[in-house]
């Protein structure tokens, strides 16, 4: 979790960054912005960071060779956090590094700000950090004020609305080794041929945290078992949905994550568990990436994924069935004239 109560934004430079595949042009400012004002400053800080606090996943810098110090913005920040007075320098480098991979026709020309934090709130660590924002949107505001015993209307054009952050990532100054931790946001430009801020300037991959850790777990044993299982196994929905149910109470109750442990009180059969390994064995594979046999469990993560976990049953057009417990309570068949049917078993109608 992200929080900025005690944080203080320390440097701030702007520079204007134009698509270069349209040859739009950039302009780069002399000198830092003057934090003199501390209503902007506040506002600032808010435009900044507040979208942050729902952020929960995080990346880590990488390149294609290992080799972290020929990743240019895992270079540029370890300048910064080397020396401070070189910020305005290196901002400027860093918006010359955007601009280059600003080569899709769909990428907006827009402000972007240099920013350099202390007292950023990561997992309840103060840290020194370094942030990154470029304001893509822009809107018209009515500004209403008096005049003698009247009021009259103005507008304001082309102005930025603090609550909507287009494009933003933080780089805090710690696990240097592993390429920092980084949070981004990206609002805009999220088809396949314009997503360039996490991998064409940026060049992050995701961090294998708890946090990752228990979301890919979930993610892929929900995939075993809705796709997974039909090539081994005859199931009808509702056990699938058993299942999910299952796993989904499993990561909510539990504070650690034990594969054994997992398999035999989820899944609690020995053909489905060996499957399910040989299932957890291909995706890292194929992916490249492991998921440990234990780790602890991030609510943050399993929050989110209960979203996708669907307990629904839907029958035809006319009937959406919610399971939240028992399948014993449900019992399939068909009728004398060939009609399908579920019968429901409860105690108390709430």
């Amino acid at each position: 979790m992200i929080t900025y109560f005690e944080a203080e934004l320390n440097k701030i430079s702007i520079h204007k960054i134009g698509n270069k595949s349209q040859s739009e042009p950039c302009s780069f400012s002399t000198e830092e912005v003057q934090l003199d004002d501390e209503l902007i400053s506040s506002l600032l800080m808010q435009y900044f960071l507040s979208s942050f606090e729902k952020v929960n996943e995080l990346y880590q810098f990488s390149h294609s060779t290992d080799k972290l110090e020929l990743n240019e913005m895992y270079h540029f920040a370890t300048e910064i956090f080397d020396d401070t007075d070189s910020f305005h320098e290196h901002s400027i480098q860093i918006a010359k590094h955007l601009y280059d991979v600003s080569d899709h026709p769909k990428i907006k020309s827009g402000e972007v700000y240099l920013a350099h934090f202390k007292q950023l709130q990561i997992d309840g660590e103060l840290l020194e950090a370094i942030g990154i924002f470029k304001s893509e949107t822009k809107e018209t505001y009515l500004k209403v004020y008096p005049d003698n015993r009247n009021f009259q209307v103005t507008c304001e054009q082309d102005a930025i609305n603090i609550k909507k952050l287009d494009k933003g990532c933080l780089i805090f100054n710690t696990d240097k080794e592993e390429g920092y931790r980084v949070a981004v946001i990206d609002q805009t430009n999220k088809s396949n041929d314009a997503v360039y801020w996490v991998d064409q300037f940026l060049s992050l991959k995701v961090r294998n945290d708890n946090y990752n850790q228990t979301s890919t777990a979930l993610s892929v044993y929900k995939d075993f078992v809705t796709k997974g299982m039909d090539e081994e196994f005859e199931m009808s929905k509702t056990d699938k949905i058993d299942l999910l149910n299952r796993s989904m109470k499993y990561f909510k109750e539990k504070d650690n994550f034990d594969m054994d442990e997992f398999a035999t009180e989820v899944i609690d059969n020995t053909q489905a568990i060996e499957s399910f390994k040989k299932y957890k064995s291909k995706y890292e594979e194929e992916f490249e990436t492991e998921i440990a046999d234990s780790f602890e469990i991030s609510n943050a993560a399993v929050k989110k994924q209960a979203r996708v976990f669907k307990s629904v049953l839907k029958l035809d057009k006319n009937f959406h069935v919610y399971i939240h417990g028992n399948n014993e309570f449900i019992e399939k068949g068909v009728d004398e004239q060939g009609r399908k049917f579920y019968k429901l078993y409860y105690e108390t109608e709430l």
